[in-house]
């Protein structure tokens, strides 16, 4: 059954890193998902680092910044104004799974489009109240027990905080 690994990055740089070593072992761009407030100014998400950004990244621009280097790299990045909660910048396969929650849904916000993911309410609450606070929610998806611990190990050796393996939901289209 497909999983899927996640974690909390304290900062851009930590984010980059991981997404970086993740595109380095294999995981491919559909496979990986941020989440973050869109409490940052275009000026301090726009850099360059010798990469074109997916077309994806224009829509993240008409959103307030430009992701450049390994988030950059990202398929999907987006603007998201979850009702209640606020504006984020979303990228991967996160994007579709929160879309409905942007759109339409109220009950729940954050913690039930991710539970929706298939993350426990217990997690998904943690992860909420660690975006809230300015935070990266990192996710990817695994399809075998060895890309599993790969992503895990990859987590762990950049300092990640907060690493937890779910089963997948299917995102519904």
């Amino acid at each position: 059954m497909a999983k899927a690994v996640f974690c909390i990055a304290t900062t851009f740089l930590q984010a980059e890193e991981i997404v970086d070593k993740l595109k380095n072992a294999g995981f491919a761009s559909t496979d990986i998902s941020v989440l973050f407030p869109d409490t940052h100014g275009a000026k301090d998400l726009a850099h360059e680092k010798h990469t074109k950004a997916p077309e994806g990244a224009v829509t993240g621009a008409g959103a307030g910044g430009v992701l450049g280097g390994a988030l950059g790299w990202l398929v999907g990045i987006g603007a998201l104004a979850l009702p209640g909660i606020g504006p984020f910048v979303a990228a991967g396969p996160i994007m579709a799974a929160l879309g409905g929650v942007a759109v339409g849904a109220t009950v729940g916000g954050l913690t039930g489009g991710l539970v929706g993911m298939g993350i426990p309410e217990y997690e998904a609450k943690l992860y909420e109240g660690k975006i809230k606070e300015g935070k990266i929610l990192i996710s990817v998806h695994s399809e075998n027990p060895d890309t599993t611990d790969c992503a895990k190990t990859i987590f762990k050796n950049e300092n990640a905080e907060d690493i937890a393996i779910s089963d997948e939901a299917a995102v519904k289209s």
